[in-house]
């Protein structure tokens, strides 16, 4: 395949595969031979083994970094800090996508973004949802119940006071306290139920203070 050819096929889509090259007799070795070429010259971008982008210049759309995550590991979400400040719930600007994942844990770093896969347990791999994030591209990312509970759970102490006061939680109207109970009593950590009894009193706290209770 030429390089012409490979835009025209790609030129819409913000991130593809190796498989897309292999048409014809072209072998999969044939294939990552030419990515590795192209990928010397700045004409594609390699994201991880076998995912690749088009340089800036010939990209149609920028690939949104919670669909870059998605892809670089298959079956994971984003989670943690990224979502939190997605959903407003935290004021700080947050650099590093966090995503969560039944596979073991794992970090790229490209001219995207750096993108960091904390592992849990299959039984504790739920509450996420396929959300629009712009026009064009969809990406799995948690519910914000789940984003707050998944960044106690995986931080050592993290259902403490202190901690959930650093975290400076905003918007808290946006949370389903019914859910967040729920999604607590899934992980039956008693940690969440912890930290779970903690959200509560402060969202409960803040809907006083603006007159929403």
């Amino acid at each position: 395949m030429r390089y012409l050819q490979l835009l025209n096929i790609v030129g819409k889509e913000p991130l593809f595969e190796t498989p897309i090259l292999t048409v014809g007799s072209v072998s999969p070795y044939q294939a990552q031979r030419r990515l590795a070429d192209w990928s010397k010259a700045g004409k594609v971008v390699p994201l991880r083994r076998g995912l690749y982008a088009l340089p800036k210049a010939k990209r149609k759309f920028e690939p949104h970094p919670f669909s870059i995550a998605n892809q670089l590991a298959i079956g994971s979400y984003v989670s943690l800090e990224m979502a939190l400040r997605y959903y407003s719930l935290i004021p700080e600007h947050v650099a590093v996508i966090t995503s969560v994942t039944t596979g073991r844990p794992r970090e790229w770093k490209n001219e995207f973004g750096r993108f960091i896969f904390r592992h849990v347990h299959p039984r504790n791999f739920f509450g996420m949802e396929y959300r629009l994030i712009t026009d064009q591209q969809y990406a799995y990312v948690a519910h914000p119940e789940k984003a707050l509970l998944d960044l106690i759970y995986l931080r050592k102490g993290g259902d403490s006071p202190n901690f959930i006061q650093s975290l400076r939680l905003q918007n808290l109207e946006q949370l389903d306290l019914d859910r967040l109970q729920q999604f607590a009593n899934r992980f039956d950590k008693p940690k969440l139920h912890r930290a779970a009894t903690v959200i509560k009193r402060l969202a409960e706290a803040e809907m006083r203070e603006y007159g929403l209770l």
